[in-house]
């Protein structure tokens, strides 16, 4: 069987505030931000930091009603899903099946820099969340 996923692309932290966030990550661990973007459509602010061999993403949900704010709110702040590249995002999501894995919805949304990306339910996962991504084609 042919490997899903392509390497690592970035773990994400659900943070309440990315400056306070960014007091322990950049300030105190050393990481070099990369960039910080603001996707209106999904409420979310994504801020790429430089592992070295991947990205760490602090994602701050932007409104109080966000489904993450619900989630920081049950959960706190910490770990929320591994992303993983793929070539191609809806065609991969066809696959995921024959892996023995399913869509958590059939939505394929604007991940960072444009890219596409779709999560995976975390039933089939051992309860850990994952998203995959792609560059447009």
């Amino acid at each position: 069987m042919t490997p899903l996923f392509n390497g690592l692309d970035h773990i994400a932290i659900v943070v309440r505030d990315t400056d306070t966030a960014l007091m322990l990550y950049r300030d105190t661990l050393g990481f070099p931000v990369l960039f910080s973007e603001v996707l209106d459509e999904q409420g979310v602010r994504l801020t790429h930091l430089d592992l070295g061999n991947t990205h760490l993403q602090l994602v701050q949900p932007l409104t109080p009603d966000h489904a993450l704010s619900r989630w920081l709110d049950e959960h706190g702040e910490g770990l929320h899903h591994l992303c993983f590249k793929v070539i191609n995002v809806p065609d991969s999501m066809v696959e995921l099946p024959a892996h023995g894995l399913q869509s958590r919805d059939s939505m394929v949304r604007r991940g960072s820099l444009g890219k596409q990306a779709a999560f995976i339910d975390p039933q089939g996962t051992h309860g850990v969340l994952l998203e995959i991504t792609a560059p447009v084609n």
